[in-house]
């Protein structure tokens, strides 16, 4: 049985805006990518997870627990990030954690000071006068302090340079050691490739593809972009029963797609030119998505 289970989960705000028929399941261990434009209703998803907002129909579980009616006990075993941060009034980022802690029953900060050392955070500014990634980092240290079999985190990564990005990725590659169950809506691509076993798009509320990263990066339509010698041989070459998509005659250079089923032939009418580069150009996550929209 999946963890968490997403059954026909709808919230019309009207004009068109909320979540309409969204199923989506999420089994033990995996992490799952949930990606969108703005207004598309992931972050109208993830509040209902938390049982901040009540589905108009449909129902969601996280380990059996309804999210609505069991919200208190879900909130237990779950590490939550909203995307809008608004911490209450505290003198410091520790004063705040501890709080956190205590509201918890979270006695051990070993791991929150790992955290917080690891993002480089110094927790003993004010709140108030900390900026958008510190906040992003402090909050970030209240999601994963207790070590929490679930997480759920809306845009982690707001507000982060790249190499805190780069930092946080290799936290969430540590909790997917550990076996966590991780749920993430994200706009930085590259960050779900290195962690996120599917990733699902969300379009005008509804969820119109869930794919997984593997098949994406492995994809059996390969992209070639060639280049030749002469113009002699990249002319001759074009008259190769091959797909080309881009044409550069001024460089002797094009692109050909290339299925797998077609890699040794491909390889073989090559050594009759004269080749002069040849590279794979990886299909991406993103461009998949851009596809779709």
């Amino acid at each position: 049985m999946p963890l968490i289970e997403i059954n026909n989960i709808t919230k019309d705000y009207g004009r068109g805006r909320g979540n309409f028929g969204v199923n989506l399941s999420v089994e033990k261990g995996e992490t799952i990518g949930f990606v969108g434009t703005n207004g598309a209703g992931k972050t109208t998803l993830i509040r209902q997870m938390m049982g901040f907002l009540k589905s108009d129909s449909g129902s969601i579980k996280i380990n059996g627990l309804d999210a609505w009616k069991d919200s208190a006990e879900v909130k237990k075993l779950t590490g939550y990030l909203p995307g809008e941060i608004a911490f209450p009034d505290a003198p410091s980022g520790n004063v705040f954690l501890k709080r956190q802690a205590e509201l918890l029953g979270l006695k051990d900060m070993t791991y929150a000071k790992y955290i917080t050392k690891k993002l480089q955070l110094d927790p003993t500014a004010k709140l108030k006068s900390m900026s958008k990634g510190m906040k992003q980092k402090t909050a970030i240290v209240a999601a994963f302090m207790a070590d929490a079999e679930v997480l759920i985190m809306d845009e982690p990564t707001t507000g982060l340079d790249p190499l805190m990005r780069a930092e946080f990725v290799e936290i969430i590659n540590a909790e997917r050691a550990k076996g966590k169950t991780i749920f993430m809506s994200n706009h930085m691509f590259e960050e779900m490739e290195a962690t996120c076993d599917r990733v699902a798009l969300i379009k005008d509320g509804k969820i119109v593809a869930v794919k997984s990263t593997n098949e994406i990066k492995y994809n059996q339509d390969k992209v070639y972009e060639v280049g030749f010698v002469g113009s002699e041989d990249y002319k001759r070459f074009l008259a190769e029963p091959f797909d080309f998509s881009n044409r550069q005659p001024e460089k002797h250079q094009l692109t050909m797609h290339v299925h797998d089923n077609e890699i040794n032939k491909f390889m073989q009418v090559l050594k009759g030119y004269n080749v002069q580069s040849i590279s794979e150009v990886k299909y991406s996550l993103e461009q998949y998505f851009k596809s779709l929209y």
